[in-house]
């Protein structure tokens, strides 16, 4: 029987990824944090409701949201993703389908003019969503759009306009599930530890150390690919694209990255190849 299991960059069977909401100052300390152990993240903002540069907020207020200036100097050019999640932060599904198609326009057309680039991610405020805004997410050219739904599995999405998640930082499983991650040995099918939440929860409980240790655990792995959502769907869907002849002992690759597979007769001469963009390999 012959076999092609996807394989993520330099052959590595399992992959991780953070999304955060809201574009908020805690993001601040979280990238940090992050940034030590070499985990990548994707942070979700409003641009409608981003501060103003004069914005002074009391003492100990939960949800400082940063203003433009402060967002540019965080995640611009550091190796983290920004996505969309709506202009405002509504309740979507509670919206005409035209006001969701703006939402969402709206705040893309903002965040590209930011940065400077394209944007195709997005999380659901409140992760709330209907078939109707899905409709209206995917004509606004967005590729994927995560909710808030919990799977505490590792299976490679396979709707991706309705993304959903390992779990939440403040799941009590967290760490059983990250130890299940790091320890499991992947023999076919590839792996993914998709996280989610919000920075300014972990101030809230005062339990910093509750990333920290993640972060430490998880971080620094030889068989972890630390990417961001939207590099992952792009790798996924590369993996998806690769052409087989009826036989699969030939294989072509027309995306425009390289993609690992774990291929072979099963039990016999599997083995882990690189196909180059364009490039056709005979196994």
């Amino acid at each position: 029987m012959n076999i092609a299991f996807m394989r993520f960059p330099e052959g590595k069977p399992k992959a991780l990824t953070l999304s955060y909401d809201d574009g908020v100052e805690q993001d601040i300390d979280l990238m940090k944090i992050l940034d030590k152990h070499g985990i990548k993240c994707t942070f979700n903002i409003n641009s409608a409701v981003i501060a103003r540069e004069d914005k002074v907020y009391a003492p100990g207020a939960p949800q400082r949201r940063l203003s433009k200036s402060r967002v540019l100097a965080l995640y611009k050019d550091s190796g983290h993703e920004v996505a969309v999640h709506s202009s405002t932060h509504p309740w979507l599904e509670t919206l005409p389908t035209a006001t969701v198609a703006k939402e969402i326009i709206d705040d893309r057309v903002a965040l590209e003019e930011m940065f400077g680039t394209v944007i195709r991610g997005m999380a659901y405020p409140m992760g709330t969503f209907s078939d109707e805004v899905v409709a209206a997410v995917k004509s606004a050219g967005i590729l994927y759009a995560r909710t808030t739904i919990s799977t505490k599995s590792f299976d490679i999405p396979r709707d991706w306009l309705r993304l959903p998640t390992t779990c939440r930082h403040k799941d009590p499983d967290l760490m059983p599930l990250a130890e299940k991650f790091v320890n499991m040995q992947v023999k076919n099918h590839p792996r993914l530890f998709y996280l989610w939440g919000h920075s300014y929860e972990f101030e809230d409980a005062d339990n910093w150390n509750v990333i920290e240790e993640f972060a430490e655990y998880v971080g620094g792995k030889e068989d972890i690919w630390y990417a961001t959502n939207i590099e992952i769907f792009e790798y996924v869907e590369a993996f998806n694209r690769l052409v087989w002849s009826a036989d699969m002992r030939i294989v072509k690759n027309p995306s425009a990255i390289p993609v690992w597979v774990k291929a072979g007769i099963h039990g016999e001469g599997e083995k882990v190849i690189k196909i180059e963009p364009g490039e056709t390999v005979r196994l």
